[in-house]
């Protein structure tokens, strides 16, 4: 089952053209492909093909495992100790330096957005649309992003359920304003996830309001001058928010989906093929980094370490509690030991399970950033690389309860109590009221 453009501009699901469209679409595939020379990941010797390696991070909580590799030793005791992780300003500048790779100063692989990989991989958001293929080697966190709203409507107790946003954007509108969201890339994970809360509001994120890019780091200073009225992040910003007293937390992304993939380890695919020990020496040393994260007792050390001025440069305070799952929202909701933390490891959180991947294709097909032709399983088989990190945990000793026996995570429900079957994408959109598809 595919979808069809239509000639108003939307998309429609129909089997017969995806037969027609076949061949087009395993031609598309097929260039991709070219760039993707699958089995040169074995590997042919015992040590790095090279110590050396650049990974671009966000100032995020999830960017922590590649942060505590680097201050605990973990490249340098997997035989890589030569491996660089640099902050990068953006997502789009770590988009632009994954496309420049090393080579031209700037970056082999990153802590990233997990729709990146893909929208990279097929050019969709790279310069002239050229791809830079990548591969995704492990999800580095589940859950723990948040969406936070201006004060200005803090009466209105939102809370997953942003319907009470409706009338009041509504009435700004017609009063000659501008309702602005910020996420933090387009078709990126902060992206869908405000657009999933506000569409099962009943308000449309491309009629009803503005979306605009906003940088991590710079959230909260624009929330303080009131250039937003809501946007979704990762911690530590959502906290830092509260604590300045410009806005309120609605709700963590985990109440809008328990236990949702978020974060990733993504690398260039011509970087991970010609040096596949690497690769995984990089990959053992992030998932050892992501066990020591998981564990409740070192929250506060992970807090200090990350919080240092090379780092985040953010106050301990604003990291450590929402660590531990101690949630001020600032409307006078507190939730003291919660589940909404972040896992790094538990849950099976740093295996990349296909089927979450194609949740993120699929919703990028939704709101219109990727063709209704593309072949959403053929597209993920080519980007991630969930091979490469059940060979990284057979080497690291990973108990075997720790190793999915599948690919698919399964059906996964989500608050408003949609439903995604991963072997029926059209399902799924076929029960979304607001999109850009018709199914």
């Amino acid at each position: 089952m595919t979808i069809k453009k239509t000639n108003d501009g939307k998309f429609k699901l129909n089997r017969r053209s995806f037969l027609k469209s076949g061949a087009s679409t395993a031609a598309l595939l097929g260039t991709v492909g070219a760039q993707f020379p699958f089995g040169a990941h074995i590997a042919q010797a015992a040590g790095p093909e090279t110590t050396k390696a650049t990974l671009g991070y966000i100032a995020l909580m999830d960017a922590s495992p590649l942060v505590i590799a680097k201050e605990k030793g973990l490249f340098a005791k997997h035989g890589v100790p030569d491996v660089e992780v640099a902050k990068q300003a953006s997502w789009g500048a770590t988009r632009d330096n994954m496309v420049l790779g090393s080579e031209n100063n700037g970056i082999d692989g990153a802590h990233i957005l997990t729709p990146m990989p893909y929208l990279i991989s097929t050019g969709k958001v790279t310069q002239n649309n050229v791809p830079t293929p990548m591969y995704i080697l492990a999800r580095l966190n589940l859950d723990a992003q948040a969406i936070s709203v201006s004060n200005e409507y803090k009466d209105l107790k939102v809370t997953n359920d942003a319907s009470a946003l409706k009338a009041a954007f509504a009435a700004k509108k017609a009063a000659g304003k501008e309702v602005k969201i910020a996420m933090t890339f387009p078709g990126g994970t902060h992206d869908l996830w405000i657009r999933y809360w506000i569409a099962a509001g009943g308000i449309d994120p491309d009629k009803d309001i503005a979306t605009i890019v906003v940088p991590p780091p710079q959230m909260v200073a624009n929330m303080k001058v009131g250039n937003m009225d809501a946007f979704c992040v990762g911690g530590p910003w959502n906290e830092q928010l509260v604590n300045q007293g410009f806005g309120f937390t609605a709700c963590t992304t985990g109440e809008i989906w328990s236990k949702h993939p978020e974060k990733a380890l993504g690398m260039r695919a011509a970087w991970v093929d010609k040096n596949p020990n690497a690769a995984k020496a990089i990959l053992m040393a992030v998932m050892e980094a992501q066990q020591w994260c998981e564990k409740m007792e070192n929250k506060q050390e992970m807090s200090e370490i990350v919080g240092k001025r090379q780092w985040f440069n953010v106050p301990v305070a604003d990291i450590v509690g929402r660590a531990k799952g101690d949630i001020n929202y600032g409307n006078g909701r507190v939730a003291t030991g919660t589940k909404e933390y972040m896992k790094f490891w538990s849950d099976h959180a740093s295996y990349p399970f296909k089927s979450h991947d194609a949740w993120f294709v699929t919703e990028d097909i939704r709101w219109g950033k990727f063709e209704g032709t593309t072949d959403v399983k053929a597209l993920v088989d080519k980007v991630n690389r969930e091979d490469m990190w059940r060979d990284a945990a057979k080497t690291l000793g990973v108990a075997a309860a720790d190793i999915p026996a599948s690919t698919s995570r399964g059906k996964e429900t989500f608050f408003d109590g949609k439903v995604f079957d991963p072997e029926n994408p059209s399902a799924y959109l076929k029960s979304l009221a607001i999109k850009r598809v018709e199914v």
